[in-house]
């Protein structure tokens, strides 16, 4: 079933891809080319092949995060994330590439926003469209790479051939994402026909989580809002573990909860799943094997062993495999096809419309003080799903407004969170918004974080070759 996106996804997606690494955006940038629909549209979709590379989203992005989180733990050359006291020459370049990739779609990004004004043969609307999807997908890259490195060289249409570009602030960084969002939201569509591309319901989604890491919890409230009012979005509803491969599953196009999904399928795959699996006489979720890179246990991991067996996330994303490090071992299986032969056809939910609803309780509570009917009926569609129950409707599992204040409150929903998107990229980065990331890690894994890990290294790609940067590192590094 998944092949049968590639005429709508994969189009755009593997022309993308080809594009990227052929460089030939740069010579998109040439003045006679950007004057047709599909001239432009070519543009827009060669800024989607360098992020969305293995060595980007793809894999080493969410595999080095996913070393980091209190439920989990990295083996072989992935160990040393998971020591927090810094990384190693192999971990550092992978984490430099990520910003090489990133930054060339920024570049791509670019190029789009400033020459499709200059179209002689495409729609005022069409170039509406076309510079709020770029200002989306840069927007989107700058919010993942200053969450990990802190403070940015800002690369803009406005200096896109300069090459000495200083690094900015994390607020000055912050500013140019949220001007993107708000860009984004005011001119991309509703629906689009091409499966992987944004909508404005994903650029309020996206601005809902920038507003969460400002701590402007009223907007956060009311951009989430407006989501959840517009109807558009479901939880898909469950009974048993492996329902919830009705929203991983390699075979899956689109579902009710997709708000923005990075698209593979198996000829440009999406990695991370050949990171989560050991193939055994027993097992076989991935059909080339796998490395296994991350795992967890299910005793020694305090927020393993505590989540509740009958919430059927746990016995659809664990099983128990002994990979040399004790029986009680647990790899991850949210993201599996057995039928790969290279690549994975699973899709990277980069926002869901649980993680929707999960932002909307965190910031309704914060915004007036305590948890709100509101706030606490987020995160009960998200709990009775998790137990099988229908989301929309009351259950006797659902959490009771009077039983918490606002700090347990925030509390439930973290956690709640974590078991949620377990394996997507997305606890640590919570864990530190909140900053509470050096104190989970010490009362679940016994560690003291180093200051250095807080940031990832800047690579030497920009320290050498930018000069405005050549002073610059961050802590440790």
């Amino acid at each position: 079933m998944k092949n049968l996106i590639i005429g709508l996804v994969g189009l755009f997606v593997f022309s993308a891809c080809s594009d990227a690494l052929t460089e030939k955006p740069k010579s998109q940038a040439e003045d006679n080319f950007y004057n047709t629909t599909a001239e432009v549209k070519a543009a827009v979709n060669a800024i989607y092949g360098p992020m969305r590379e293995g060595d980007a989203f793809g894999l080493n992005y969410p595999a080095q995060l996913e070393g980091l989180p209190d439920y989990g733990y990295s083996r072989g050359s992935q160990a040393v994330v998971s020591t927090y006291q810094g990384l190693d020459n192999t971990n550092i370049n992978r984490v430099s590439v990520v910003w090489d990739k990133l930054y060339r779609s920024i570049r791509n990004a670019n190029i789009v926003i400033s020459k499709v004004p200059l179209a002689t043969e495409v729609s005022d609307e069409e170039k509406t469209l076309y510079i709020a999807e770029a200002k989306y997908l840069r927007a989107m890259m700058y919010f993942s790479l200053v969450r990990c490195f802190g403070g940015l060289p800002i690369r803009t249409e406005a200096n896109i051939d300069i090459s000495d570009v200083p690094r900015s602030s994390v607020e000055e960084v912050f500013n140019l994402i949220l001007q993107d969002a708000t860009d984004a939201e005011a001119g991309l569509p509703p629906t689009v026909q091409d499966l992987g591309r944004p909508t404005l319901w994903a650029a309020k989604t996206l601005l809902t989580e920038i507003y969460l890491y400002q701590q402007k919890w009223e907007q956060a409230a009311a951009k989430s809002e407006e989501v959840i009012s517009s109807e558009r979005f479901a939880l898909v509803e469950v009974s048993t573990p492996d329902d919830f491969q009705k929203i991983f599953g390699p075979d899956v196009v689109n579902t009710p909860e997709e708000i923005f999904y990075l698209k593979f399928n198996r000829q440009q795959g999406f990695g991370l799943v050949s990171y989560a699996h050991r193939k055994t006489s027993e097992y076989n979720y991935y059909g080339p094997g796998g490395v296994y890179a991350q795992y967890t246990d299910s005793l020694k991991n305090p927020f393993i062993k505590n989540w509740d067996h009958a919430d059927l996330r746990k016995e659809h994303i664990l099983y128990n495999v002994d990979v040399g490090l004790g029986p009680t071992t647990c790899l991850f299986r949210k993201f599996r096809d057995p039928d790969a032969t290279a690549g994975a056809a699973n899709d990277y939910p980069w926002y869901r419309y649980a993680d929707l609803l999960l932002f909307h309780a965190e910031a309704e509570a914060r915004a007036k003080g305590a948890p709100t009917d509101a706030a606490i009926e987020s995160l009960n569609k998200i709990h009775r799903r998790a137990y099988g129950y229908p989301s929309t409707v009351a259950s006797a599992i659902d959490f009771k407004i009077q039983d918490f204040n606002l700090d347990s409150f925030l509390d439930k929903v973290i956690e709640e969170r974590g078991y949620e998107t377990m394996y997507e990229g997305k606890r640590w980065l919570d864990l530190v918004r909140l900053g509470i990331a050096k104190q989970r890690i010490l009362e679940v894994k016994g560690i003291t974080v180093a200051d250095k890990v807080m940031l990832w290294p800047l690579p030497n790609s920009e320290i050498l070759y930018n000069k405005a940067m050549e002073s610059e590192q961050n802590p440790g590094y």
